[in-house]
């Protein structure tokens, strides 16, 4: 059970193509994000979607598997882990991000 204490999965598309990064030592890092959606109806019986954008990043052989395939609009399932760093902005105040460390891509849909 240790292995799922932070694991993500996500089935969506491709908001822009990645942008990729080539770093000292041979480094390399893709970010990309998706977007996923949840269809539903409101108490009124409308059918509402709900749209939830996922900002992703990927390392090494997994960036370089994102640069070669991956495309805005593509659909794709990834599988990660959440991941949340600070950084201090240009006025000086403290920020976090939350973002899904990706180790798996899967690419679904059609070939095109």
């Amino acid at each position: 059970m240790s292995s799922i204490r932070n694991s993500v999965r996500l089935i969506g598309n491709l908001g822009q193509d990645p942008e990729i990064k080539n770093l000292e030592g041979d480094k390399k890092l893709a970010k990309f994000s998706i977007a996923t959606k949840e269809i539903y109806k409101n108490d009124a019986g409308e059918k509402v979607t709900e749209t939830q954008w996922h900002n992703l990043s990927a390392w090494g052989n997994t960036a370089t598997i994102a640069e070669k395939y991956l495309k805005k609009g593509k659909e794709v399932a990834i599988e990660g882990k959440l991941v949340t760093r600070s950084y201090t902005d240009k006025e000086g105040i403290k920020k976090y991000a939350t973002e899904i460390l990706v180790n798996e891509i899967a690419l679904l849909g059609s070939a095109n």
